[in-house]
């Protein structure tokens, strides 16, 4: 699948076709050079992603992407943990998919996101939640800005192995100017291989949980890919994209 030394590719354990409500996708990752604050978000767009696009195609983002084109990635020897920060982390759990908020830097990176205030309301909210048996109460309270923020792994392409990168400034904004240009349906998702969500999308009457469902098996990956684009192109043979939008 070359275009113009562009190449759609698909991801090392991911499937190339998922099937949900009877609609089928392709779904693929498009490799690209690393992107940093000097990368025009337009710019790359239209080298990596208009020669691929074909009618029909919805375009997918990197959350973490265009938090990077917008410099927003954080070098950890910048970041100066408090007290707090220091305290809070203790409480959160680490897993195998990511750090998450469970050291000082990324915590206190979610505190200037979040807010001081917002973040003590989440963990009052995650420490009832422990007593009830229940999960993800603090970032229900703390919200999505909390929720992307992501912190240094050593699967993550250098020099982002070293960094923490919070959620995109006006992802839906940006959504929406990336639609007008490449004149395609565009969606900034937040996945991983445990879950995700969708950040933004530029179209306000798409259907997320749908397409969250064909985004389960994270096509864009989770390691050293290189692929923060991608698309997921609509099958011949299922014709009735109906559930595709709410109604």
């Amino acid at each position: 699948m070359n275009y113009r030394n562009h190449f759609l590719t698909v991801n090392p354990e991911k499937e190339e076709f998922v099937t949900v409500d009877g609609q089928t996708f392709g779904c693929y990752g498009i490799i690209t050079e690393l992107v940093t604050e000097q990368t025009d978000l337009t710019a790359f767009v239209l080298q990596y992603a208009a020669p691929l696009l074909k009618p029909g195609d919805i375009l997918l983002l990197s959350e973490k992407m265009v938090a990077c084109a917008q410099g927003k990635a954080r070098p950890l020897d910048s970041i100066h943990p408090g007290g707090l920060a220091r305290f809070l982390c203790r409480y959160v759990r680490k897993t195998e998919y990511g750090i998450g908020l469970s050291m000082p830097e990324t915590m206190q990176c979610a505190l200037d996101e979040c807010g001081v205030f917002r973040i003590l309301l989440a963990a009052a909210a995650g420490a009832a939640g422990r007593l009830f048996g229940k999960k993800g109460w603090f970032y229900r309270v703390a919200g999505y800005k909390a929720a992307a923020v992501d912190g240094p792994c050593e699967f993550t392409i250098p020099p982002y192995d070293r960094c923490v990168v919070p959620a995109p400034s006006h992802p839906g904004q940006t959504a929406r100017m990336v639609s007008k240009i490449l004149g395609c349906t565009v969606l900034i998702i937040d996945c991983n291989d445990i879950g995700g969500r969708i950040l933004a999308s530029s179209h306000r009457k798409l259907n997320r949980s749908f397409f969250l469902r064909v985004l389960t098996q994270n096509p864009l990956g989770q390691s050293r890919e290189q692929t923060p684009i991608g698309i997921l192109r609509p099958c011949p043979q299922s014709p009735d994209l109906s559930r595709m939008r709410e109604k």
